[in-house]
């Protein structure tokens, strides 16, 4: 059943980088005399993972450690800034080989060595610290203290063993048991890379456990708590690096020459949350009334800036009668396209925001249905001269049209706004082809709904949570 805990999560529109999703993920490969002929799939297996990764824009680090008797680190987090660089020293690692096989005394290595400042390690920044621990037999020594002491840390361990594992042993090494995964041999690795892209999905937040980490900060220990709370100023760690092509559609009709300052005013607070001038996110607006006119296209302007202040300097357009069906149409036809800028064959979110002040005079039907089959999550606002239903049934789904009574209230219904954004998740149901070989996410605002995703499609995610009396989540 539904956990009662009212969450909010905010899409990340605010992508500085302190907020921006990063991680420090850690590889603890067995490297002993038992896995010499499964080396080489546990190679591939880090490729696999590191592939997905954003490493060369200092998003994602990644370290590398082998050990037997001993551990041996291949290369620390903070060694190599290019992903290149990764997957060169990953594809030339050589097996190590030795005995016994000590993984306690690995995994205190990386506590005391690895998961450290001074070795990249951004614990202390509230980074998320992931290791993932492949181990093909029982450890010689007790991995009891050492594997407390990385929780403790906040370190969430995966673990996958082979048939010669000791399956209890690593899921104590495991955050939880259901990180702990098996496979027969490694060379069956590639079977297993879907199930773990799953359970690294479901790694949600957890309130229950938070260390401090320096004057002011706060590490999260995450909890994969199935579908559990979620906590402030954290993130989910299925993710993509956030992209978001954002068109605005503004009714500039005589009925709204009142209204548009204020339009006006709250698209500049949600282009101000976007990351536009490392080209992630993408804006576009159209005003329309009779006829739509774009403003700028999608492919316009390249920095918040020069949006801000076309934004700034937008004429009501004024004119009418108010023809919205035709201005979903133009969108479908002129502005969600490659040519003018949208980057929704490349599988990018298009998210359509209408502000609309009055019912309109041509049929919404036909063309509504063309933008919802090309996959545009589109939100309304309307106020109290709009057709409510109408406006629902332009939206991706009846929760995403608000209202106002009157669009100088605007700033009153930028929170639920945000709140609404933010159930937008992942949803497996439902996926557009969009050209060879490629699939758009369908983003289905479903609540708890499936979280399974693809770890490569990684969803940036800010979450807020706010406890709330038993029954009185209303969403």
């Amino acid at each position: 059943g539904m956990l009662c805990s009212c969450w909010m999560a905010l899409m990340a529109l605010d992508l500085d980088s302190r907020q921006c999703v990063t991680l420090d993920v850690v590889f603890l490969l067995d490297g002993s005399d038992g896995t010499r002929s499964g080396f080489p799939a546990m190679r591939d297996f880090v490729q696999r993972v590191v592939e997905t990764l954003s490493v060369d824009d200092n998003k994602d680090r990644v370290s590398v450690v082998q050990y037997s008797r001993d551990p041996a680190v291949q290369f620390y987090l903070n060694t190599y800034k290019t992903k290149g660089e990764i997957l060169d020293t990953v594809r030339g690692l050589r097996h190590k080989g030795g005995r016994p096989l000590n993984t306690g005394a690995a995994l205190q290595h990386l506590r005391d060595n690895v998961f450290t400042a001074s070795a990249g390690s951004r614990r202390q920044e509230g980074v998320p610290q992931l290791l993932i621990v492949l181990s093909g037999g029982r450890s010689f020594d007790s991995v009891d203290a050492p594997a407390s002491a990385l929780k403790d840390l906040g370190v969430i361990t995966y673990t996958i063993g082979s048939r010669a594992s000791d399956s209890s042993e690593l899921q104590k090494i495991a955050h939880e048991p259901s990180h702990a995964l098996s496979v027969s041999e490694f060379t069956d690795l590639p079977d297993v890379q879907e199930q773990f892209s799953s359970v690294m999905s479901k790694v949600l937040v957890s309130t229950t456990h938070m260390t401090p980490t320096g004057p002011g900060k706060k590490m999260i220990d995450f909890k994969g708590q199935g579908y559990g709370q979620m906590i402030l100023n954290t993130i989910v760690t299925c993710r993509h690096p956030s992209r978001r092509d954002v068109v605005f559609l503004l009714d500039g009709s005589d009925g709204t020459r009142s209204g548009f300052p204020a339009m006006r005013d709250f698209v500049q607070r949600v282009v101000e949350t976007l990351s536009v001038d490392d080209n992630k996110d993408r804006v576009s607006v159209v005003q329309y009334s009779r006829d739509p006119a774009v403003q700028f296209y999608l492919n316009t302007y390249k920095t918040q800036g020069e949006i801000l202040d076309i934004v700034r300097g937008l004429r009501h357009k004024g004119g009418r009668p108010l023809n919205t069906g035709a201005a979903l149409q133009h969108l479908r036809d002129n502005v969600f396209t490659a040519s003018a800028g949208s980057r929704r064959q490349e599988g990018v979110p298009q998210l359509l925001i209408v502000l609309s002040g009055g019912r309109s005079f041509d049929s919404v039907d036909a063309p509504a249905s063309a933008l919802k089959d090309l996959g545009v999550i589109t939100y309304t606002i309307g106020s109290r001269a709009s057709d409510s239903s109408e406006l629902q049934k332009i939206a991706h789904e009846p929760s995403h049209a608000l209202s106002v009574s009157e669009f100088t209230d605007l700033p009153d219904v930028q929170e639920q706004f945000s709140s609404v954004m933010s159930k937008v998740l992942v949803s497996t149901t439902h996926m557009t082809p969009t050209g060879p070989g490629k699939k758009m996410i369908d983003f289905k605002g479903q609540g708890y709904g499936q979280m399974i995703c693809d770890f490569s499609f990684r969803l940036h995610i800010i979450i807020t949570h706010t406890a709330c009396p038993d029954s009185s989540c209303d969403f």
